[in-house]
């Protein structure tokens, strides 16, 4: 079950979502600096990460699934929100230039569908970045935020889900390495956490962040497995034995 958008409106209030934020937008600034001109997507509760690209985009809609609900968002302007369900976008084929999942494929009862209607809506080597719970982290296993919930995902895992859905894993990194508390102190030194955790233990930052290209024809783990079904000889392709000669 999805978190309800309530609660993560009331994450991203908090200092400890403020922090949560402003790491991962950190990370997400160097993949994609910009996308003047183009047309950008946001999955599941990606509104407090879109914000930096109104302003050069071409357009940027924030699609919730239904069973999280939907905010209105920006609250300065006209809607840029959609509701519908995470596995038939209401959108036409190759619109989106770029695409951003967070809080998306954790919590997803169809994550590779979700990512084949990513990839359907994507124009082609269109981009798309996910931000994930890190499945070794101390935010996968702290229940009060909604990085918590759901199924967290290794940088490996993550790729597999990728490829397997027709991307290709161009970029990767991680981030958010203060810890999941709320205490003053921890939320007051938060970047300085970013900046040692980073050297210290990078295997442990609490999202991982991996950029992906749409590509039109690729192997994946499931075609393999069917080619290679297709290609296995039938029991009448095999050459019959040999007549023993008679003497």
């Amino acid at each position: 079950m999805r978190v309800d958008v309530l609660a993560l409106q009331r994450f991203y209030a908090s200092p400890l979502g403020t922090v949560a934020q402003r790491a991962a937008s950190a990370r997400l600034s160097a993949i994609w600096p910009k996308a003047d001109a183009l047309d950008v997507l946001g999955l599941g509760y990606a509104a407090p990460y879109l914000e930096r690209f109104r302003s050069g985009a071409r357009r940027v809609v924030a699609m919730m699934p239904a069973d999280q609900g939907a905010e209105r968002w920006p609250a300065d302007a006209p809607t840029l929100t959609a509701l519908g369900e995470e596995a038939r976008l209401p959108f036409m084929d190759a619109v989106f230039d770029r695409v951003l999942m967070v809080h998306a494929l954790e919590e997803s009862d169809a994550a590779h569908a979700m990512l084949r209607e990513a990839w359907r809506v994507m124009a082609p080597e269109g981009r798309l970045v996910v931000i994930a719970a890190n499945r070794w982290s101390w935010w996968a296993q702290a229940d009060a935020t909604p990085f918590g919930r759901g199924r967290p995902y290794s940088r490996a895992q993550l790729a597999d889900l990728l490829a397997d859905a027709m991307f290709q894993p161009v970029a990767s990194a991680r981030a958010l390495y203060a810890p999941p508390m709320p205490w003053t102190p921890f939320v007051r030194t938060a970047d300085a956490f970013e900046r040692v955790g980073e050297v210290m233990w990078p295997a442990l930052g609490g999202l991982v962040l991996m950029e992906a290209v749409k590509r039109l024809y690729a192997t994946t783990a499931r075609s393999k497995g069917r080619v290679l079904l297709a290609n296995a000889p039938t029991k009448a392709e095999h050459p019959a034995p040999p007549e023993p000669s008679g003497h």
